[in-house]
């Protein structure tokens, strides 16, 4: 077992230009925002990004860097609709595959099994069908002959998470309400890199939190970021919440100003 530890600026140095990318985290909820900044620092782009949406989307997005999104929403949660994601949607700056949330999750469950497709039903007699032309649908092969839409598996070159904890071997804890399906970002994809508030002994894991709570498992992780904070301004629930003021003023802000603002300068 080995001591998976790194910078962030270090796991973008492994990723390259037209990768598909999953973002861990719900809207603007434990996002993994020191992971997304140094991408911003780099000169990666053409990128499929595969998130539930949020911030993270809205500012690769502004930024020039994504070519296609697969995605069931973008918001900030509090503010509906992420603003620097519509612009640019608005614009046709990029690709969109927008889908159901239960289709996405099972998106996400068909690459981690390496499975080409799963059934569903969401989406039948939907517009989903409509503006998703390349979808096709499966008849069960068993007496009921039922139509289910066949969800293709959402194959990640590399996923990006943030969790609360994690040991330097890869083994990753959220304290909070919801896993956001993190699991399934790093268990899709070729390789994950998941940010935590904190590194622990692996040892201390389980005195803060059930077992039940080691989310993400060290077999699945690629590298692990100590990024104090690493969410902000999304929350990061228990340690802290959104900072709606950031937020705020994130959504306000033309782009260009806002990264030369916060993000020093690097927009594109």
């Amino acid at each position: 077992m080995s001591d998976k530890t790194m910078t962030a600026d270090e796991v973008v140095s492994r990723l390259r230009s037209g990768m598909t990318l999953g973002i861990g985290g719900w809207g603007s909820r434990r996002k993994p925002m020191a992971l997304v900044h140094a991408l911003l620092r780099s000169d990666l782009t053409d990128l499929t990004i595969v998130s539930y949406g949020g911030p993270d989307v809205g500012m690769l997005a502004a930024a020039g860097r994504v070519r296609k999104l697969v995605a069931p929403f973008v918001t900030l949660d509090s503010i509906p609709l992420e603003p620097h994601y519509r612009a640019a949607r608005e614009a046709g700056a990029l690709e969109l595959m927008e889908i159901d949330e239960a289709m996405f999750m099972w998106g996400l469950r068909a690459a981690a099994n390496r499975l080409p497709f799963l059934p569903v039903r969401a989406g039948l007699g939907s517009d989903v069908m409509r503006v998703n032309p390349g979808l096709r649908t499966v008849t069960s092969p068993y007496d009921d002959q039922e139509t289910f839409v066949a969800v293709p598996a959402l194959t990640l070159d590399a996923a990006l998470v943030h969790l609360n904890r994690a040991d330097r071997l890869g083994n990753g804890q959220y304290l909070g309400p919801d896993p956001y399906f993190d699991d399934l970002f790093c268990e899709a994809a070729d390789a994950a890199y998941v940010s935590c508030e904190r590194i622990v002994d692996t040892a201390e894991l389980t005195k803060e939190a059930p077992p039940q709570s080691l989310l993400v498992k060290r077999h699945t992780v690629t590298g692990v970021v100590e990024a104090p904070g690493g969410a902000h301004f999304t929350s990061c629930a228990p340690d802290y919440g959104r900072d709606e003021a950031a937020q705020r003023e994130y959504a306000s802000t033309p782009w260009q100003e806002f990264a030369a603002r916060r993000l020093g300068g690097r927009t594109g």
